[in-house]
């Protein structure tokens, strides 16, 4: 059996994408092996970066060789895996870059500046994946570089040039993965529980949350659904909703007139100091440091305005 042939054979697992709070799209690097590089897929779009290594690139029902310094655009649900040619027990370290957004984010932000526009046709040409090489490689690779080195709208801003160059790409330096006569073999029934999981938690973020209850939503026993979902989505059931609580957390907080024991209580934490405890934990400093930084952004944002 050929290695695509396998992987059809194979459903492709639905992963679980979380930027940060503070963030409209993800970017991280990673060690291979890790835990998560598997063959899967995920409504966004994904930007992927190789830093060093060698081995396969499959995606959807392409099957073909990468190397350092290869970059690829994988569309929405397309199955992709990056299957290194490594000996056992052998680690490379930060070997991979990627870059994970949402075609609706980027669609809203084009309705309102109608230049962003030609981003949408590098968008609709993903769908079946792309792989980019020569000097639009070479350039997207330090641009993708850059993002993990900037913050705040220089981060945004970078994005842009990115998407700018690969969509400028030169056909010569595109190739298209997927054949078009391609359809996904997705594990439909996991997604739905992930999904299902979801909805549960995004409507309970104020209330008491309770594995018991949604364990018996998905029809599984709770030692079954932790399994499940920690494989599935990397995160553990309660840490997933601890880090959506303190998502909504900080967006709270960017409204001064909010108390912080209002927007703890708001979030579904009817303790304080847990509260504190566990946003510092997620963002590496207390909900007031957070506020301050955020006031003290604008107000260097307003002083620039009437420099």
């Amino acid at each position: 059996m050929t290695v695509s042939a396998f992987l059809e054979a194979r459903p492709a697992e639905l992963e679980v994408i979380l930027a940060e709070p503070d963030q409209s799209f993800r970017w991280y690097e990673h060690d291979y092996p890790y835990a998560l590089a598997r063959w899967n897929h995920h409504p966004e779009y994904e930007i992927h970066l190789i830093r060093q290594g060698s081995g396969r690139l499959l995606a959807g029902d392409y099957v073909g060789p990468f190397a350092a310094g290869h970059v690829a655009l994988i569309g929405p649900d397309l199955p992709h895996d990056w299957i290194g040619d490594l000996p056992p027990d052998q680690v490379i370290a930060g070997r991979d870059v990627v870059i994970q957004f949402t075609g609706d984010w980027l669609r809203a932000l084009s309705a309102l500046a109608p230049e962003l526009g030609t981003y949408l046709l590098l968008l609709e040409r993903a769908r079946r994946g792309l792989e980019f090489s020569g000097e639009t490689a070479r350039q997207a690779a330090e641009l993708i570089e850059a993002i993990g080195q900037a913050r705040g709208a220089a981060r945004l801003l970078t994005l842009f040039q990115l998407l700018g160059r690969l969509a400028e790409a030169p056909a010569s330096e595109v190739m298209v993965l997927a054949s078009a006569c391609y359809a996904p073999a997705l594990d439909a029934r996991s997604a739905a529980r992930v999904h299902q999981a979801f909805d549960y938690l995004l409507s309970e973020l104020t209330e008491d949350i309770r594995l018991p209850e949604i364990a018996r939503r998905v029809g599984m026993s709770e030692a079954g659904f932790s399994r499940f979902f920690k494989k599935v989505t990397g995160h553990g059931f309660i840490e997933l909703a601890r880090k959506l609580r303190i998502q909504r957390a900080c967006r709270l907080l960017m409204q001064a007139e909010l108390s912080i024991a209002t927007i703890c209580f708001a979030v579904g934490y009817s303790n304080l100091s847990n509260f504190n405890r566990h946003f510092r934990n997620e963002m590496q400093q207390t909900p007031s440091e957070y506020r301050r930084g955020l006031l003290e952004a604008r107000r260097q944002v307003g002083e620039g305005g009437r420099g």
